[in-house]
């Protein structure tokens, strides 16, 4: 485990291999779990303030749903998470010509109709935040969806904490991945 400023940092994210490999895997992370994706209080207005940007991508089900639900709920343990439609798929994912789930909020960023990217828990994925009283915990989730990601990784030789430097760096800053960056060159020379 490794201190970097406020945040504990899991050897596994240091020493793990990923890349999504979505060919293989089609998404299924937007639709299988219990439960939708994790939500922090702040992204529940920028989901709101860009939703009539969002809904034109988003899946009839998901329309209704959001009209009769919301687009988000809060889970048994009291985090919030988006709303599924009937307990699977995120009610932002919609399945593209190629049967692979995308996000309604992400397709809609990427054509100018949102300025908010997506939830930071499905970009950080397969990094999972536990806050703490005093510091994050990112944790590696192991999912066996996941499995291709693994094997891509591991033949590109790509740790997830640099398949992830871009959304590490939206969560916590550029100094703050140099010094994890720093920290995981170091521990490879040790």
């Amino acid at each position: 485990m490794l201190l970097v400023e406020n945040t504990l940092v899991s050897d596994e994210l240091l020493e793990k291999q990923f890349v999504c490999d979505l060919e293989a895997c089609k998404g299924a992370c937007c639709e299988e779990g219990d439960l939708g994706a994790p939500l922090e209080l702040e992204e529940l207005d920028e989901i709101e303030k860009n939703l009539e940007g969002i809904k034109p991508f988003m899946t009839p089900e998901g329309l209704a749903l959001l009209e009769t639900e919301g687009f988000y709920e809060l889970a048994p343990d009291r985090e919030l998470v988006t709303t599924t439609i009937e307990g699977k798929a995120c009610i932002f994912a919609a399945k593209d010509e190629r049967g692979i789930w995308k996000c309604a909020i992400e397709q809609a960023h990427q054509a100018g109709k949102s300025d908010f990217l997506k939830p930071i828990s499905c970009h950080l994925y397969p990094i999972r935040i536990e806050k703490l009283k005093h510091y994050d915990a990112l944790n590696y989730h192991h999912w066996n969806i996941c499995a291709p990601a693994c094997s891509c990784g591991a033949k590109l030789q790509v740790a997830v904490y640099k398949f992830l430097k871009g959304p590490l760096i939206r969560k916590y800053g550029s100094a703050w991945y140099e010094t994890l960056s720093g920290a995981a060159d170091a521990l490879k020379q040790a």
